[in-house]
């Protein structure tokens, strides 16, 4: 996968309290399952974990992508350049909640 510059995903977790479940990275990631449950997922929460792939397991497909941006854009006001739109910052709810707090800084 593409380097991203920055902490990594793990330590912009653990800075922001991520690892016990408080602080902005968590709320982040409860805002964007939330989306990606209702819009994907029809409501159905079916356990998927933070850190899996959402292309992999076939939550969200490559138009699916582009609704998730245009949610992050519009939900935290932050804009992703096109540059931004790699895996390393969407491909999992854990790597959303990680770019969306890194973007907001």
């Amino acid at each position: 996968m593409t380097s991203i510059s920055g902490p990594t995903e793990t330590e912009t977790t653990q800075a922001n309290g991520g690892s016990n479940g408080t602080g902005p990275t968590h709320e982040v990631a409860q805002r964007v399952r939330a989306f990606l449950v209702e819009t994907f997922l029809l409501g159905d929460d079916d356990g998927f974990g933070d850190h899996e792939s959402l292309l992999d397991t076939g939550i969200v497909d490559s138009t699916g992508v582009m609704e998730v941006v245009a949610f992050l854009e519009e939900s935290f006001n932050i804009v992703i350049d096109d540059d931004e739109l790699v895996a390393d910052n969407l491909d999992s709810v854990a790597r959303l909640a990680s770019f969306v707090t890194r973007k907001r800084v």
